[in-house]
């Protein structure tokens, strides 16, 4: 499992151009089980993805195909973890 830590490279109109490509491209994945939550840092300098249990290849290849990834809107840090306690409801 990992928590993916992005960083914004461009300034904010620039990210909010790409905002619902990159949205689609979340969509997409939560529709296959690969991520449990997501959402923007606060205040808004990147934002945070928690993945299911993908290995880190797998996540690699996944965020490779975001829109912020691809047209250089963000960086992520990929910081793995093993849960200890199961997500609440």
């Amino acid at each position: 499992m990992f928590v993916l830590l992005s960083r914004y490279l461009k300034p904010l109109d620039e990210v909010d151009r790409h905002l619902a490509d990159h949205r689609a491209f979340l969509e997409k994945h939560y529709a296959a089980h690969h991520l449990l939550t997501s959402g923007p840092q606060n205040p808004r300098t990147g934002g945070v993805i928690v993945t299911h249990d993908l290995t880190r290849e797998e996540a690699e290849a996944m965020m490779a195909e975001d829109p912020f990834v691809r047209e250089g809107i963000a960086e992520y840090q990929f910081i793995e973890f093993k849960p200890t306690r199961p997500l609440s409801p």
